[in-house]
């Protein structure tokens, strides 16, 4: 009897290895938070928050930033045609469908809000987590085109919009600190700053 549950424990502690050397032989993982910044100017143009859902990865417009050539209906996806139709930008997922093969993501598609048009697409993680190139494509993939975004510091989650966080992030992320569902009032100049997120 010993011995038969001697043999189980090592038989379990080797699968659990295992299971822990396959993760990490994947590399690190798309979840967190990157950075888009648009190519002729410089800046940045939206944060995206990816979750895990189960296996499957989601990349949500976590943070907007408002370009003068963007006009008055950037605030809201009016153009889309699914389910995202007239739906606010800012909490928008913007990748669906990522299953995560390695490095690689696939699977997927890509919503561009300035049409409504949806890609096909795959993602790849460099090596060190540091930058995630995102191709969408009709489709062949060869036909795409690759975006590369920066992966943000832990401390970025703090500059997101509270409301943003309650919903996406409830008590996920230890460095957001407690999280009030609406803003308190000492920030609500910071909130009528143009240089904010649209809401």
């Amino acid at each position: 009897m010993a011995r038969q549950l001697t043999g189980l424990v090592i038989a379990g502690l080797v699968a659990l290895l295992a299971g822990v050397q396959s993760v990490a032989a994947q590399g690190p993982s798309a979840a967190g938070l990157w950075q888009k910044i648009d190519e002729a100017s410089g800046k940045a143009v939206v944060w995206f928050l990816f979750i895990d859902r189960g296996g499957v990865y989601e990349g949500i417009a976590a943070k907007l930033f408002q370009r003068p050539s963007d006009g008055s209906s950037y605030s809201i996806c009016s153009r889309c045609r699914d389910d995202r139709k007239n739906a606010s930008l800012l909490g928008l997922p913007i990748i669906r469908n990522m299953r995560r093969n390695g490095l690689r993501y696939e699977g997927g598609n890509i919503l561009d809000p300035r049409d409504g048009n949806i890609y096909s697409a795959v993602m790849t993680i460099s090596p060190d987590g540091q930058t995630l190139t995102v191709r969408g494509y009709l489709g062949f993939e060869l036909l795409g085109r690759n975006d590369i975004w920066d992966r943000l510091p832990d401390s970025a989650f703090k500059q997101l919009d509270p409301i943003f966080v309650a919903k996406y992030l409830p008590g996920q992320h230890p460095t957001i600190g407690p999280v009030s569902p609406v803003p308190h009032p000492q920030n609500s100049a910071k909130s009528a700053n143009p240089t904010n997120p649209i809401r």
